[in-house]
């Protein structure tokens, strides 16, 4: 038995008013189960859809915050053969709580830590990397030389996007809503930058095609949706794949069908960690690439905040505000 500190979501509310520190009593790890000290947890868009009951997945009340972390190795059930006490590892966490001083994981959520990154980067590492890469290899079949165009890309799975798409050798045309955010997109390999609006209109597919010679991206990575999405279908190229990753508009978009059928462009939906599920070879394979891919150099998360556990809610907020570039970080120690 141990004790832990943990950011715990008693009550579903629109503005997080039931969520706070409290202290749980963690019991020993069963069979295939892994108590890990929690050296730093990312913050995802989804741990504020999951306080608002929005989110797909919909985690039994009261839980803890957090969908993944990184951090040492403390206790291992008698069966565990994945991992030993000591060692550094990252781990998924969703409704278990990476918001936490300790947390309990089943072995299949537990990967052996990235050596070239530190914890704050390996916390940040798994959800955004593996998303992007089920996204444009898996779901997208993005080839070199083809022109993609990433929104969002200034946020955590947009970086991670970026990077893979220059990593395959894509063209990659950056977008967002600052211009100063955008500079960190050339840092991390984007070729162009975009900005999705201008005072207030979304004005971005004629700039898309002057790009693009005319023709339009090939791969559309949207895990924004909204107005985003209804200008992208306007500047893809015949027989493009945009893909739907996620909706931080707010709003879901529909499709004049149509519009499909005269460009010839698909429109393919991604979850990446649903993709592993029902794909446990491929899910393997997956996390085997971008750990190679990592730590090769070609993959490093850049984190521009970090924040203490008892700061953790304020970080969800800082993160709603849109503030971030890259990622966000909750520190233990």
């Amino acid at each position: 038995m141990i004790q832990t500190k943990a950011l715990v979501c008693s009550e579903l509310s629109e503005d997080m008013s039931h969520v706070q520190i409290k202290v749980l009593t963690l019991s020993d790890p069963k069979d295939h189960e892994i108590l890990i000290k929690v050296k730093a947890a990312s913050v995802n868009f989804p741990d504020l859809l999951m306080t608002k009951g929005m989110y797909q997945h919909k985690p039994e009340l009261p839980f803890v915050l957090g969908m993944e972390g990184s951090g040492i190795v403390e206790k291992t059930g008698k069966h565990v053969t994945k991992v030993k006490e000591g060692d550094e590892v990252t781990f998924g966490a969703m409704g278990k709580g990476a918001f936490s001083e300790y947390v309990i994981v089943g072995e299949s959520s537990v990967e052996e830590k990235p050596s070239n990154l530190n914890f704050s980067e390996a916390a940040s590492f798994q959800t955004a990397y593996l998303t992007a890469y089920v996204s444009l290899v898996r779901r997208g079949n993005l080839l070199k030389g083809e022109n993609l165009l990433v929104h969002g890309s200034t946020g955590g799975v947009g970086m991670a996007a970026v990077q893979l798409g220059k990593y395959i050798g894509a063209n990659v045309i950056a977008t967002g809503t600052s211009q100063e955010k955008l500079e960190h997109t050339l840092k991390w390999g984007a070729d162009h930058t975009v900005l999705t609006h201008i005072n207030g209109t979304v004005e971005f597919r004629n700039e898309v095609k002057e790009i693009t010679n005319g023709k339009g991206a090939d791969v559309i990575y949207d895990p924004v949706g909204g107005d985003v999405f209804d200008h992208s279908i306007r500047c893809i190229n015949w027989g493009g794949r945009i893909l739907i990753v996620g909706f931080a508009s707010g709003r879901i978009p529909t499709l004049p069908i149509n519009m499909s059928l005269i460009k010839g462009f698909s429109v393919v939906g991604v979850r990446a960690g649903e993709f592993g599920r029902r794909n446990p070879k491929k899910g393997l394979e997956n996390n085997i690439e971008i750990r190679k891919i990592c730590e090769a150099g070609h993959f490093k998360p850049y984190i521009c905040k970090e924040f203490s556990l008892n700061e953790a809610k304020e970080s969800i907020h800082f993160l709603s505000q849109r503030k971030l570039v890259g990622k966000v970080v909750v520190l233990m120690d």
